[in-house]
């Protein structure tokens, strides 16, 4: 009984290593939404640029839509900025914003004097949208169907690479299904 006992840490730590090697296969960047293959939350906000003027998921209409999730506290949205004016000046997709958590005179003055990317933005001050999309940091972008339905998540800036890898394969896909149902 002796003997078995003395192994327990030797065996304790190669379970430990077993779970921690795991891990380090793991993608940081993969955070499931249970929200892909659902309609977009309802919800009733003002618009950024136009506090008087109410916004609902039907405003969100397009063949495809990019939500962009953004805030002028956000570093990492500043330098996904660009990406996103010429993602909007390409005319593929509709590319929405959904100001999280920000002040609405900031945000709207950030919007000018960096170029304004989205046809509109919806202003969540409190973050209640954002709750409802499981937003756990900004930047984070949606493709959203015609259906109204959310295809994707992806946590993080846009760049030219992730625009290429991860949301052009997306588009292309529902380009196809859009073709497919039009035939």
């Amino acid at each position: 009984m002796n003997k078995i006992i003395r192994f327990i840490p030797l065996i304790l730590f190669i379970a430990l290593g077993v779970v921690l090697y795991r891990g380090l296969s793991l993608n940081p960047q993969a955070l499931p939404s249970a929200l892909i293959g659902q309609k977009m939350p309802s919800f009733q906000l003002t618009q950024l640029l136009q506090p008087k003027v109410m916004l609902t998921e039907q405003d969100l209409q397009g063949d495809i839509v990019l939500l962009n999730v953004w805030g002028t506290w956000c570093v990492y949205c500043k330098y996904e900025h660009p990406y996103l004016v010429d993602i909007a000046q390409s005319g593929r997709v509709a590319l929405y914003g959904l100001n999280y958590k920000d002040d609405r005179q900031d945000a709207a003055q950030w919007l000018k004097d960096y170029e304004d990317p989205y046809q509109l933005s919806i202003f969540d001050p409190l973050g209640k949208l954002g709750i409802e999309l499981g937003v756990t940091a900004a930047p984070e972008t949606f493709v959203i169907d015609r259906n109204g339905i959310i295809r994707m998540k992806h946590v993080g800036p846009i760049d030219g690479r992730v625009w290429k890898d991860k949301f052009l394969p997306m588009i292309e896909n529902l380009e196809k299904e859009y073709q497919g149902e039009n035939s």
